[in-house]
């Protein structure tokens, strides 16, 4: 029987549609393999919803997208945009689809592929082998906390406030993730915070380490978060699974991503509660300056894919059989200019998608 997924698609900006082009005909090449049939959606997001619209994330765009079983999103932003009101710039949208959405899990991996080992800036025999994931709180901590603002004072100086704060369930729902997480993968578990100063910190971790009893087969683990992005730097390979705040998480996954040599080739999974789709994106920016060229690498829209594949849709043969073609690709050379090194072979963002189209038929 022909098992259907509703999927509502966001372009975005720059590079974003092309990018997202190649991911769809990877998934549907997949779905001919698999019994699947993907009913897609496009809703505009970013600058090209505030173009159409006016605003970052219509109302529209968040009804499609919670009438889908998972959403695939590219990429936003772009200097056109950067200097218009924050409340109307691209990354306001993003948030908002996290906040409408429910969106509190961040899973980003960030795993060393023995075929771009020399991309990575530091020396092979300290990251290979590397296979981390950051699992980031999304919806609470400094990005969100109130108050916020820049309010003048008595004086008439100008004062720009942010609060990070965390309650109990915040906190435990996304412990639970982490550790279910490390479940999944080598049983080890890291929690990054920043205890020794923040009180919102020393209730993370007091929060965590009583959650880990009822997790004994987890080994768990705490450092501050400047500590955390020194050792990833010293030792990545100490790491299995991160479970950190918002903020620190958006630092220490950049951080991660980073030992694999190339941003875009990163997939991320952001995941709320049951019943709420998962967005899937690449962790890379928009890339305006690109954007048209087919110069685009296109890889890690459809590791994306891949992810929504297995988180979202239960659809775990199918992701690995796309990875696998990510890899066969590799295998035999072909790169976009972003991860390309002598004596492999240069194509641009459509070529990628019929190499990948090649690999999944063989």
């Amino acid at each position: 029987m022909t098992k259907q997924h509703r999927i509502t698609l966001l372009p975005g900006d720059g590079i974003g549609p092309e990018i997202i082009a190649v991911a769809v005909e990877v998934l549907e090449a997949i779905a001919q393999k698999h019994e699947l049939k993907f009913s897609f959606t496009e809703a505009l997001i970013g600058g090209a919803a505030i173009d159409a619209t006016g605003e970052p994330l219509p109302e529209e765009t968040l009804t499609a997208c919670r009438h889908s079983d998972a959403v695939l999103l590219a990429a936003i932003g772009g200097y056109k945009w950067d200097n218009l009101p924050r409340h109307q710039r691209p990354e306001t949208g993003l948030l908002g689809m996290r906040a409408g959405l429910g969106l509190f899990a961040n899973l980003r991996p960030a795993t060393i592929l023995p075929q771009l080992i020399n991309a990575s800036s530091l020396k092979p025999e300290v990251v290979a082998g590397v296979d981390i994931m950051v699992v980031r709180e999304l919806t609470g901590g400094i990005y969100f906390g109130q108050p916020r603002g820049v309010f003048t004072t008595e004086t008439g100086e100008q004062r720009g406030v942010n609060t990070m704060a965390y309650s109990v369930s915040e906190i435990d729902r996304i412990a639970k993730v982490g550790f279910e997480t490390a479940q999944k993968r080598s049983g080890k578990l890291c929690s990054v915070d920043k205890a020794n100063v923040l009180d919102v910190s020393q209730l993370w971790r007091d929060r965590v380490t009583a959650m880990a009893e009822n997790y004994r087969n987890v080994e768990l683990s705490h450092l501050y978060v400047d500590n955390a992005v020194m050792q990833l730097v010293r030792a990545p390979k100490q790491f299995d699974t991160i479970v950190t705040g918002n903020l620190f998480g958006d630092i220490l996954s950049d951080a991660a991503a980073m030992l694999t040599g190339s941003i875009g080739m990163l997939p991320s999974a952001s995941l709320g509660e049951a019943g709420m789709p998962g967005v899937y994106e690449p962790v890379h920016g928009s890339a305006p300056d690109i954007a048209g060229q087919d110069q685009a690498n296109p890889l890690a829209q459809v590791l994306s894919a891949a992810m929504m594949l297995r988180y979202s849709l239960n659809e775990p043969d199918a992701a690995t059989e796309i990875e696998t073609a990510v890899n066969r690709v590799l295998d035999q050379g072909y790169r976009t200019g972003d991860i390309m090194s002598p004596g492999m072979k240069a194509i641009g963002c459509k070529e990628m998608g019929q190499v990948l189209l090649a690999a999944l038929s063989e």
